[in-house]
């Protein structure tokens, strides 16, 4: 998993569990939480098939060189 889309990840795992405790605790600020998390998950979504993409391009690219 590339790295970024890992750092993404760690922090929306983090932003859900603000939530919670947030909507845990009667305040409205867990909204901002969730936001935070759809955001983080789509970013992680992003770098994880780019990083995929790239490495199917490169295998491309690989097999299309003549051996020698």
């Amino acid at each position: 998993m590339p790295r970024l889309a890992l750092y993404a990840l760690i922090v929306c795992v983090l932003a859900i569990a603000a939530a919670v405790v947030s909507f845990a605790n009667g305040s409205f600020l867990g909204i901002v939480w969730v936001l935070l998390a759809g955001l983080t998950s789509n970013m992680c979504w992003y770098y994880f098939r780019k990083a995929r993409m790239d490495a199917a391009a490169a295998a491309t690219a690989d097999a299309g060189r003549p051996q020698g």
